[in-house]
């Protein structure tokens, strides 16, 4: 985990109190106590699920001997229905743990299946697709980690491991090359990066030394000039507005990586269900 970040069990713990409170009051007036049950989770729609650790912390958290089945890999695009994680234990606690454990696996398998998406969709070109700190409070660990599963490489965890300097940056600096002066001398064993929006930022930031730049909002011309013009003096990421039907054009350009915020701040849930049997 990354400083400042919740352990999965933290995390688990919290949402769990979120939604348990003091009791399944539904549950416990439904359900016989001691009664034991099968819960299965299928996914019922295409892409890669992903999040089983922390849906197993959640039946584990509210009954520590339930039995654990993984019916499926993590990380693999698969068509539905397709059988993912089977529990058996305690039944009022196996529905106690259902949203929280549903609501953690089809979260994340929603970003590691965009994420999967947006890969598939460079295929054949030299472009990577990245991710960016536009993630929920708290889960960002976990979000990038299934952006990994999809395919994707992570960028920065957070402002402690890599310098990255954007236009309010240059802007209080009087210029990227003078931004890029300043933190490569501040910091200078950490990777640095610098936003650019004009060819005539990039020529600063290449002239203060900058190795890898991010070409800010530019549309595919634009990014074939820029990556003509910089001709391997350093790698280039494009970022800003780019989506999954303007994809393939940006990353034809010839640019290294394709930030995508949309990865996890608005990847769309993958449907998963799960359903009870009751055991004798």
């Amino acid at each position: 985990m990354s400083p400042g970040s919740q352990s999965l069990a933290e995390l688990v713990d919290r949402a769990l109190a979120e939604d348990v409170g003091d009791g399944d009051v539904t549950s416990v007036s439904i359900v016989p106590a001691g009664a034991r049950a099968i819960a299965t989770i299928t996914q019922k729609a295409a892409g890669v699920v992903f999040g089983l650790d922390a849906a197993e912390a959640t039946f584990r958290a509210l009954d520590p001997d339930v039995g654990l089945e993984r019916l499926g890999p993590e990380g693999q695009w698969r068509e539905p229905p397709a059988p993912v994680l089977r529990a058996i234990g305690d039944a009022r606690a196996l529905l106690g743990a259902e949203r929280t454990a549903l609501n953690f696996l089809q979260r994340l398998s929603g970003v590691a299946t965009l994420t999967a998406r947006c890969v598939r969709a460079v295929e054949g070109t030299a472009a990577q697709i990245l991710d960016t700190r536009k993630t929920t409070p708290g889960l960002r660990t976990l979000e990038k980690a299934a952006v990994a599963a999809g395919g994707g490489v992570n960028h920065r965890a957070g402002l402690y491991d890599m310098v990255l300097i954007k236009e309010n940056h240059s802007l209080i600096a009087g210029g990227v090359g003078p931004a890029v002066r300043a933190a490569a001398a501040a910091y200078p064993d950490l990777p640095l990066e610098v936003e650019c929006s004009t060819l005539e930022e990039v020529d600063e930031a290449l002239t203060a030394g900058s190795t890898r730049i991010l070409l800010d909002n530019m549309g595919p011309p634009e990014l074939c000039a820029a990556v003509a013009h910089v001709a391997g003096r350093a790698r280039l990421e494009a970022s800003g507005g780019i989506g999954l039907d303007t994809l393939r054009a940006h990353a034809e350009t010839g640019v290294d990586w394709i930030s995508i915020g949309a990865l996890t701040h608005s990847a769309p849930a993958l449907d998963l269900s799960l359903l009870l049997e009751t055991l004798p």
